[in-house]
């Protein structure tokens, strides 16, 4: 959305409106989408200038170049530009407040709904930064939040940004070893927690994991308490949230955040591989806001219009604050756009189960985008939820969903929800066809997109003028030079292959926060294809100069037309209803029991598929695997990850598969378990232990008779 979008109408497809604008102020016209991704990738100087102009951006000095250094890693953006991503929201908060749009609309299981003004978000924000300037915070210093997706989540993050220090979330379903595994390598400065979450219908205290985080950060000296459950809540030493937002009105009002290099750190993501640690992955704040506007509104066709007072777009995409999206959730604050967040449990609780609950919360507040996890959708259908009964749900236009693979079936169930939603609106006005006001004759719009916490982007997305085909998303993103590669680096059509990027993207990460040398970053996209391997876009060998090419861990077909599918993860990592998780880190966990002596986990994640993980434990002799074991072991996953990472079954197993060198071999036996021959996922003269393949394989069949799909 630019500030001053042109056409007449507001409802016209965002992508449309860019065209238009390429065509007058660039003289450039393009016959197709694909022409114009082609231009996008190939001339990323003219095409992320085209973005920076087009959304207006600002800055108090000029940039020098658009891509000034084009390798990866190591990319150079605009140099010379300063920018802060709250001085991009801040620019909102008088003609959306004047047009009369709210900045946040969020509510809890208990029905509290709250809605924040966009004056009053600032002067929180405000507020809060002057606090933690008043405590020392300065450029760099680390804000760890554990928080859940309440609107006080998004006020610290901005306020921490605004000063230029770094951010950092997980969430309060994560277990205190999770989180530390996490927080203890950034070394915050502050923490800010809560007591407690409502989910499932329960309240659940985390007053005293808060008390171990911060006895186990040391670097922690300041404490920022959120009473989410208990508005009196406090800890010994801690500040209480109401106190931390007490603050001069003159100062406040007076506030500014600060100008930053283009690259400066915005925030701290995490990204679990198969080993070590989670991934502290660092990204800056003016390549996480050029690509957030041109993801959120081109492909997601998010906007809004200040000069139309009747239109307004409420923006939902449900959340985890361990996820990504929540991280997109908040990017809508950078067109101007209302968010509206919902904190509990979608499926309501273990005694009263209720898919509906999310969609009436829709209903409620007249949301215009609805995103949710690809589960969500399946659930719903699953769960027989009936959309025409659950409330006003005329003001959906767009549905969006990610994390895993969508299937056909549960696209086509969606959009049959809501065609009868739009013959019952028809009926009860007496007409015989109910002209949409946005798209008059198309059924709903199904937002596909496949992205990453790695980039906190996608690569793979929506595009409101191409056609829908169920089970596929419509187009590559504008600006991502994405292709599906053989494992030799040859581009494949109408194949699977690995998802790759051969040419930079803005918001890749600066580094990783820690890594001497840039060894685990390098080793977590570019060891499989390295600098110098295969081809620019269009055509023309790479070169050595050209950098690596970023290969995702994501199984890709592009068809002849440039939509796409996701088959799900080509590597071993965890991916629970779009939550990464590295095998390492529940092995810590379960491998911590006296009980077991070795284990391992595979997600079988694929093509839309329900998620299914088994875990495979070695224990010692004499020991049998019952029920108090299962109970242990699941106990023992939720107390140090979360209850999204408990596998589906568990079985007792004589030896886990290993190389010669030690390493299980947890992706031949994923693959092997989806369907392929071992004599093409194992080479059994590289294990140690070749002979323990048999109960695998045995069970791989009868796992497929049982599972024929």
């Amino acid at each position: 959305m630019t500030m001053s979008p042109p056409g007449p109408a507001p409802f016209r497809p965002q992508m449309t409106l860019y065209r238009e604008w390429l065509q007058r102020e660039r003289g450039l016209a393009f016959d197709s989408y694909d022409a114009l991704w082609r231009w996008s990738v190939t001339d990323l100087d003219a095409f992320w200038q085209s973005i920076w102009d087009y959304f207006e951006l600002q800055s108090p000095t000029p940039h020098t170049a658009v891509l000034a250094r084009n390798t990866m890693p190591g990319a150079q953006w605009f140099p010379g530009a300063q920018v802060n991503y709250v001085q991009q929201v801040f620019r909102h908060v008088q003609p959306a407040h004047q047009a009369g749009f709210a900045a946040w609309i969020s509510c809890n299981e208990k029905g509290q709904q709250r809605e924040l003004s966009w004056p009053e978000l600032r002067r929180q924000v405000a507020a809060l930064a002057l606090h933690l300037r008043a405590q020392g915070v300065q450029r760099g210093d680390r804000v760890a939040a554990y928080l859940p997706n309440i609107p006080e989540a998004t006020i610290a993050f901005l306020a921490t940004a605004s000063l230029g220090a770094v951010w950092s979330l997980c969430a309060p379903d994560m277990g205190t070893h999770a989180v530390l595994d996490r927080f203890k390598q950034i070394e915050p400065k502050v923490l800010i927690a809560c007591d407690g979450v409502s989910y499932g219908g329960r309240d659940h205290d985390r007053l005293p994991v808060v008390a171990e985080l911060r006895q186990a950060l040391p670097s922690v000296q300041h404490l920022v308490l959120h009473g989410n459950l208990d508005p009196a809540a406090s800890l010994p030493g801690a500040t209480p949230w109401a106190q931390a937002l007490l603050g001069d009105d003159a100062a406040t009002a007076a506030f500014e955040p600060e100008w930053l290099p283009f690259d400066h750190p915005l925030w701290i993501v995490y990204s679990s591989g198969t080993t070590g640690l989670p991934k502290p992955i660092v990204h800056g704040h003016g390549g996480t806001v050029v690509v957030a506007l041109a993801l959120k509104t081109l492909h997601n066709d998010i906007g809004c219009s200040y000069e139309a007072n009747s239109w307004g777009e409420r923006y939902h995409w449900y959340s985890s604050t361990g996820w990504v999206m929540w991280n997109a959730q908040v990017s809508g604050l950078l067109s101007g756009t209302t968010c509206v967040t919902y904190d509990g449990n979608p499926g309501g609780s273990r005694d009263k189960p209720d898919w509906a609950t999310l969609w009436r919360f829709a209903a409620e507040t007249g949301v215009t985008f609805f995103g949710a996890g690809a589960a969500f959708f399946a659930n719903c259908m699953k769960a027989g939820v009936d959309l025409p009964s659950v409330g006003d749900l005329s003001a959906v236009r767009a549905l969006g969903t990610t994390g895993s693979p969508l299937s056909e079936d549960v696209q086509r169930w969606g959009t049959a929800q809501f065609r009868q939603l739009r013959q019952a609106r028809a009926a009860a006005a007496g007409q015989p066809e109910l002209r949409e006001a946005y798209a008059p004759e198309a059924d709903i719009w199904w937002c596909n997109i496949s992205g990453g916490t790695d980039f906190a982007g996608a690569f793979i997305g929506g595009n409101r003028e191409l056609p829908q085909v169920p089970g596929q998303m419509q187009c590559r993103m504008l600006g991502s030079a994405v292709e599906a590669w053989s494992e030799q680096g040859q581009p494949v059509q109408g194949e699977v292959g690995e998802l790759i990027c051969s040419q930079p993207i803005p918001s890749m990460p600066l580094f990783f926060w820690g890594d001497e040398g840039g060894r685990r970053y390098l080793s977590s996209y570019f060891d499989m294809y390295p600098a110098g391997h295969g081809r620019r876009p269009g055509g023309g060998d790479a070169g050595p100069e050209a950098g690596g090419v970023w290969r995702h861990g994501d199984w890709l077909r592009i068809g002849a037309d440039g939509a796409c599918v996701i088959y799900g993860r080509s590597d071993a990592t965890i991916n629970r209803h779009g939550l990464r998780m590295g095998t390492s880190e529940l092995y810590s966990a379960v491998e911590a029991l006296p009980e077991v002596l070795d284990s391992m986990v595979v997600d079988l994640e694929y093509l839309g598929r329900d998620s299914y993980m088994p875990l495979f434990v070695v224990l010692r002799e004499g020991l049998s695997l019952d029920e108090a074991m299962r109970h242990r072991l699941n106990e023992a996953v939720k107390v140090a990850l979360s209850p999204r990472f408990v596998p589906d079954e568990i079985f007792q197993v004589a030896e886990i598969p290993r190389t010669l060198t030690g390493k299980k071999q947890e992706l031949p036996i994923k693959k092997l378990l989806l369907g392929q021959p071992i004599e093409k996922v194992i080479n059994k003269d590289a294990m140690a232990n070749a002979a323990c393949l048999d109960w695998y394989v045995d069970f791989a069949a009868r796992r497929a008779a049982a599972h024929p799909a």
